[in-house]
């Protein structure tokens, strides 16, 4: 079930996206300030983020900003500007799309569908290389300098997550979440086992444990 987070501040606007995405299928969350967005994306993981750009404290291009500078995760902006510079202003900020106001909730769930599927087959056709590691995502095969691994589904899931945002900082909650589901009600400290086995595996120090907060991987500059 993919997860969408709804930057909207308006109450009925808002409550609308969430009863038509979740009939749709899709895991929501909600917020309604640029403040309170950048706070949830912090604490969990999305597919997309559907942005108003009119909003309290920071606007939707503020926000969207801060998240280019740690994920490519698609953006699509709802907003009641349909002027030709604030779109490539959102364009010049790598957002996905746009859906002004009013919208059509069909065309919208369209858009969003669109979005999800290009994004996994972005991610499907490429491959992922950090440092001396190269993550395979068709054949799910990950090498060590040329040396295949032999990772375990969950490791490799842990990998690909870590090196896909370097410098993020995912708990031990946004890693159970994403990759042994919201219904998981197990010992968090089975990501301390599987990160174990994986920096065993890398025989390199590429995943890093932020004190009292979880694990992240290096920066390629640090």
């Amino acid at each position: 079930m993919k997860s969408i987070l709804i930057v909207e501040d308006e109450p009925d606007i808002q409550e609308l996206l969430t009863a038509y995405l979740r009939n749709a299928g899709y895991r929501t969350a909600s917020a309604e300030d640029g403040v309170a967005a950048l706070d949830l994306f912090q604490s969990r993981i999305f597919d997309l983020v559907l942005l108003d750009i009119m909003l309290p404290k920071i606007d939707g291009f503020g926000v969207c900003e801060v998240i280019r500078r740690q994920s490519q995760v698609p953006i699509l902006m709802l907003t009641a500007l349909d002027g030709e510079e604030q779109q490539l202003k959102g364009f010049g900020l790598n957002i996905d799309d746009y859906v002004t106001k009013p919208f059509s909730i069909p065309v919208l769930l369209e858009k969003i569908r669109v979005i999800l599927r290009r994004s996994a087959g972005a991610e499907a056709e490429n491959l992922l290389r950090y440092r001396d590691v190269t993550v395979n995502l068709d054949t799910r095969e990950v090498s060590l300098g040329g040396r295949l691994l032999d990772l375990t589904a969950r490791e490799f899931d842990l990998l690909y997550t870590f090196l896909a945002s370097p410098g993020r900082v995912f708990t031990r909650e946004m890693l159970l979440a994403k990759l042994w589901g919201y219904d998981f009600y197990g010992d968090a400290r089975v990501v301390d086992s599987h990160i174990k086995n994986l920096r065993r595996k890398l025989e390199r120090d590429y995943i890093e444990t932020v004190r009292g907060v979880g694990y992240r991987a290096a920066k390629e500059t640090d």
